[in-house]
């Protein structure tokens, strides 16, 4: 099954494919590590929560596990349909987004913050900042220091089968072409995608566009940001 592609993003493998080159496939198997640790280390007990990106339900089932209120959105049904059906869900683009709500907390996470398009980027911050309660948070995935550069690489994510980034090609106006390859015993997945790299100022100057800044890096990669509405 093949979804309209976003210009400069595709991806291979059985299954359906989304818009920004996942596979559905995919992100049903990969490990969701710490990041409901994360999440739930750094917001109240019971928190309602937007998460934007949510793909499968991989953060969205134990974030509802945990007692969190979680509105879940992403641009493809396919990846909605994996979600659970105890939970909300919403379909469209993130960017266009505006459920005339706020939440005490807006999870942006999976990197999106680096999408290649400064406009679309802008729209992502734009819908976080509309979303989120006065006295809210919002939490901010990005990508760690050397990413583009520490190429290509591979990790474990599950007996037999390997993540590797390929590689990252500069593509013009500071944006890199990543290609991504998923291993596992029964087949093999791949994902391109544009990423603009930010460095810490260039990421705080783009909250600050969307009226939002730092409160605190919660990791000590510093991949995970807290951020608040500014007033």
């Amino acid at each position: 099954m093949t979804a309209e592609r976003r210009e400069g993003y595709d991806g291979t493998g059985q299954g359906a494919i989304t818009p920004d080159g996942c596979a559905v496939e995919v992100w049903s198997r990969l490990p969701v590590g710490d990041a409901p640790d994360v999440i739930e280390a750094a917001v109240p007990p019971g928190a309602r929560i937007l998460e934007l990106g949510c793909g499968v339900g991989r953060m969205t089932h134990p974030l509802t596990d945990r007692g969190f209120s979680v509105t879940a959105v992403d641009e493809s049904a396919e990846m909605l349909a994996r979600v659970r059906a105890d939970v909300r869900t919403v379909c469209g683009p993130i960017e266009e987004l505006d459920l005339g709500e706020r939440f005490d907390v807006v999870v942006l996470a999976s990197f999106l913050v680096h999408a290649g398009d400064p406009a679309v980027r802008r729209g992502l911050l734009e819908t976080c900042r509309r979303h989120v309660a006065e006295d809210g948070c919002v939490l901010v995935q990005r990508e760690g220091e050397n990413w583009h550069r520490d190429v290509p690489r591979e990790r474990s994510i599950g007996p037999g089968a390997w993540s590797r980034l390929v590689s990252a090609t500069p593509v013009g106006d500071g944006v890199n072409s990543v290609h991504c390859e998923y291993v596992f015993p029964d087949g093999t997945w791949t994902q391109t995608f544009l990423s603009r790299p930010l460095s810490t100022e260039a990421f705080e100057r783009a909250l600050a566009e969307a009226d939002l800044a730092v409160e605190r890096y919660l990791t000590a990669d510093r991949t995970w940001v807290r951020a608040r509405p500014v007033l």
